[in-house]
Formats: C-alpha cells, structure tokens, sequence
C-alpha cells in the first residue's frame, strides 16, 4: 500500500536555551535539502534577511522566535518534516504541545555555555516520551568549555548517556576541524558564508601521519589521538536500540552559522532516525501503516497570512494517508466533516497539498470546529489520542481594550488567541463578561498578545498586572454554590471559556486556608478539557 511513503517521513523538533543556535540549524537543514537558497541567518538581520522559520512580525523586530513553526522538504530520498520551537522559557507551552508532534527531537547546545535551564526542561519532556534525541554542540568555531566536561555535564545534568560520533579538534581561533569516529578521517575546518551551502572540504585519513601533521600541527595531532583514548573509555559506543528508547545520544559537533559539520550531521541523522511512531490511544497502540487515516491537532495559529485572516489547525497524521476530499470524524467535538483542503505547512507559506502520509505535518482550515488536542479518524469515531495536557499561568493581567468602540474587535481577537493556547482568558464572576483577565505561563506572552491584538485586529490594549500567581479549577462546582465560599482576602473567583469557575490566589498558603474553611470544597491544579 502505502508503506514506502511513510517509512521514508522522519518528524523531527529542534529544541534549546535561547541563543543556543537552534534556528540557524534549522535554516541549514533547508537550505541542505534545497527549501531555501539563502539563509536569513539571525545573524544577517541588519540586511533584512529573516530565519525562514521566525515568520511573525513580532519575531523578526525582536530576532527570537516566539511560536513554532512547522517546514517540510526533501533530502537523499527522505521526507523531512521540521519542527522549529521557541528557546524562551516563556513559551515554553508551545514548545510542549509540539514535541508531542515529533518522533525524535535535535537537542543545541552552546559549546562554550554547556546545558542551560531552558534545555533541562525540554529534555524532561523528551524523556517523558522515550522519543530519541540526537545532540549537536554548536559554536565550536568559538572558545568552548572543555569538551570532556561537556559531555559530562549532559550525562550528570540530563542523565542520558553520550555517543560521540565525531569530535572536534580545538576550537575558537585555533578550530582546527572534526574527527569522524566511524570512517577515521578528519575533515579541515573552513568558514563558510553564512548564507550559502557549504563549500569543497578536504578529508584526511587519521593514519596519513605526515600530512596531517602539517594541515594541523603535531601539537593538534597528538592532543587529538590522547582525547580519543579517554574517549573510547569514557563514553559509550553506538547502540541503536538504546537511541531509540531514548537512553543515549549520539553527539555531534560543528558551527552552524559557519556552515561546518551541519551536513555530515544531516546524513548522520537521517541514517539512525526511525519513521513514523506507534501513537497510544484509548484503543491501544495505533501503527502508522493502519489503514485508518487518523491524527491530532497539537496547534492553532490565527492570522498566519494577513491575505487570509483565517485560523489553521496543525495536524499530525499518526496513521494511514490522507486524501484532499476525505470525510471524517473530529472525535472529542463529536461532528463529521469533509476535508476539502489541507495544506503542507512551510513557516508562514502554505501549498495545497492532494495527500499527505503518517508522520507529516498538514495544516487544516479551521472554522471554529477544532481545539488543540482534538483526535481526527476516518473510519472510528471512538478513537482517542492522549491529550495534551494546558499548563498551569502564573502571571494575571486585566486587559481592557482603549478604544471602547473596538468591543467586537477586542473580543474576536482575544478569544481567537486564546483558542491557540497562548493565553487564558477569564471572567471575573461579579462583573461578568465585560471585564476579562488574562492568565500566561510567561509574562513575555503579555508583549506578544498585545502586539497582535495592534497588528492583527487594529485593537490597542490596556493591562493591569495583577498580584495573582496561583489558580486552581473547582472539581465539584456543580455541587458548591460560589457565594457561600468562605474566601482569604488574596482571592478571586472568576470563570474560564467554558463558565468553569476556579479560584487565583496571591499566596500559595492561601489555598490551604480556603481548603480548611471549606471542607466540601475540592479543587484542582490543571482543567480537565
């Protein structure tokens, strides 16, 4: 049937700390299978050249990448399907529901920074799932910590075992180049132009001793052969099994803005990657090859292109093929529909696409109709997959629009951000649904929430930071009644998009006293969609 197709899909997400490098690697990935012909590095925005993957507005006045984006393209006769997320720990939301999308994920690290905060917490997602992880330590043509206490440090930070597969030869001004363990050869170190493919480089053998004592120096040579002895005992060797269950990483070394060992680790990846994954379900495990054409949605993105102004819906196909035309079930809303038209996703740029396989990214038009965790089947309308879990915000904010004319506008635009997952909104229950609060997981949401709410729907904000950091849903609401809540005077009650009510409260200590006050009263840290 369609087996090859899926077989050759690798789904892929590109995870780090801010800075790490992370984008500039996904722009060489596509300009190595052809998506692109001119990086716009982060590098290179002076000139007005944008990473192809930071497509909003925002992203590219501020040079961070603030939503993830979905590219696909490709390479040496595999499907490649990206996933580029943001670094900032303030999105850290966005990033979570797309490494659900992902079957393996590509881990930056800085070379002179080592793991940073933002890093560990991904990587505690990617172990969660078992998904593989493959790391590349980036910025060796800079001064770097010692490589040693590099790879120790993702053993004892991360506890996951380390594979080097190749391994550099100095680094900053004297960055000599890179040793491959497998075919024994070191490839010389020649910048590149940023924005260009990588240039002829030479290969020399490790044991053609003559010559590469002179390409490198006897001093580089002989500290390169005394590493590669601690090496073989102090790390272990290649085992496939142990990648795929996630417990070791093979390493890789290189720059990616100068374009060095971006395509040998490109070819090394999708050699040692799987296709697509079994996905769990309330029905079992679900095989990419089933002949049920089924996925989830992991994402919802307003506004992508202003031509539009319509909302699309990421999808993971998790099984069988999809077919322009195809009717459905959309399980967790309980409505069929026919799907007329998706698109392959590439950043901000769509392409209508006829058919679609296991372990691509498509993008759905989106009347209203989905929500983010939503499982689509062809054939079985009972069929759920896991679903993603909303994080708990710990910032609050009043949010009033200026211009008391824009009401509509206001409304349309914060509930369509809202819909994305980005934010949550509230009603306090005394006021009802005039005045609305706005809860993020980071505070840098408010920036890019009242930024859209300007650029997208002409509609200028007000926010009141309010004092709140804690919330929690009330599990039997239909069995308390909200007035008779004996409260602290920290507390406000308010009701979510679906009229759930729950509580914010300023101190944690608080929630132990309502709790004592209210003996029937129950309570929950995270909404049960």
């Amino acid at each position: 049937m369609y087996d090859q197709e899926i077989n050759r899909r690798r789904t892929f997400a590109i995870i780090s700390h801010p800075d790490a490098g992370k984008t500039t690697l996904t722009e060489k990935f596509l300009l190595y299978g052809g998506a692109i012909n001119l990086a716009g590095t982060v590098k290179g925005r002076k000139a007005k050249k944008m990473a192809t993957s930071d497509w909003m507005e925002i992203e590219k006045e501020r040079g961070i990448s603030v939503t993830s984006s979905a590219m696909q393209f490709e390479y040496k006769g595999k499907c490649i399907n990206i996933l580029d997320t943001p670094g900032h720990q303030d999105f850290s939301e966005d990033t979570y529901r797309t490494l659900m999308a992902a079957d393996q994920a590509v881990m930056v690290i800085d070379s002179a920074k080592g793991v940073e905060p933002q890093t560990i917490k991904l990587f505690k997602v990617c172990t969660m799932r078992h998904i593989p992880i493959f790391t590349f330590i980036n910025k060796l043509d800079r001064e770097a910590k010692d490589i040693f206490e590099l790879l120790d440090e993702i053993e004892k930070v991360l506890g996951i075992r380390v594979c080097p597969i190749n391994y550099p030869i100095s680094c900053g001004k004297t960055f000599k180049g890179i040793y491959d363990r497998r075919d024994k050869m070191i490839t010389t170190y020649v910048a590149k132009n940023s924005g260009a493919k990588e240039l002829e480089t030479t290969k020399y053998s490790i044991d053609d001793l003559d010559t590469i004592n002179k390409v490198i120096g006897e001093e580089y040579v002989s500290k390169l052969k005394d590493d590669l002895d601690l090496l073989d005992g102090a790390t272990d060797s290649f085992d496939k099994e142990k990648v795929d269950k996630g417990e070791l990483t093979p390493v890789f070394f290189g720059s990616a803005l100068s374009n060095f060992g971006v395509g040998e680790f490109l070819d090394a990846f999708i050699d040692m990657t799987l296709p697509p994954l079994k996905r769990t379900s309330n029905l079992g495990d679900i095989e990419p090859t089933s002949d049920d054409f089924t996925g989830f949605v992991f994402k919802i993105q307003a506004n992508m292109n202003k031509a539009h102004r319509d909302r699309i819906a990421f999808m993971r196909i998790c099984s069988g093929k999809f077919e322009n035309g195809i009717d459905v079930n959309i399980n967790v809303a309980k409505r069929k529909i026919r799907l007329n038209q998706a698109d392959l996703m590439f950043a901000s740029e769509r392409k209508v696409v006829d058919e679609a396989y296991a372990g691509d990214i498509i993008g759905l038009y989106d009347p209203g109709i989905f929500s983010i965790g939503e499982t689509i089947s062809a054939k079985n309308d009972k069929l759920l997959y896991e679903g993603i879990p909303t994080f708990a915000p710990e910032h609050f904010a009043r949010c009033k629009q200026v211009d008391t004319m824009k009401r509509k506008q206001f409304v349309k635009g914060i509930e369509q951000i809202a819909l994305e997952g980005a934010i949550q909104i509230f009603h306090d229950v005394n006021s009802g649904m005039e005045e609305i609060i706005v809860g993020v997981v980071g505070e840098l949401q408010f920036e890019v929430l009242t930024y859209r709410l300007k650029n997208e729907y002409n509609v200028d904000v007000k926010l009141d930071i309010l004092p709140y950091e804690y919330i929690r849903w009330i599990e039997n609401y239909t069995d308390i009644k909200l007035s008779e809540i004996s409260g602290t005077s920290d507390m406000k009650i308010v009701s979510d998009m679906k009229d759930r009510p729950l509580l914010l409260f300023a101190h944690d200590w608080s929630i132990n006293m309502v709790l004592e006050r209210n003996k029937n009263l129950k309570l929950q840290e995270f909404s049960k969609n």
